[in-house]
């Protein structure tokens, strides 16, 4: 489920998630299984950050190599 949503969606789930955590009204088991769950959105969201920035670097290194052509 989680691989197919957006990285905004991500982002607004881990919100959830951490505000729910930070109410401290779920039961010990499910605040495990919440930050489980943060943890993997945490690690998903970095690794589309990574792609991101690599993308933005061709691009630039991309639009370098024109200008010197």
């Amino acid at each position: 489920m989680e691989n197919k949503m957006t990285f905004r969606e991500r982002m607004n789930r881990l919100d959830t998630v951490v505000n729910q955590l930070e109410r401290n009204e779920v039961e010990l088991e499910d605040a495990i299984d919440l930050l489980k769950e943060a943890l993997t959105i945490v690690k998903s969201c970095d690794e589309q950050l990574q792609g991101f920035e690599a993308q933005v670097a061709q691009l630039i290194g991309d639009e370098g190599e024109a200008e010197h052509e």
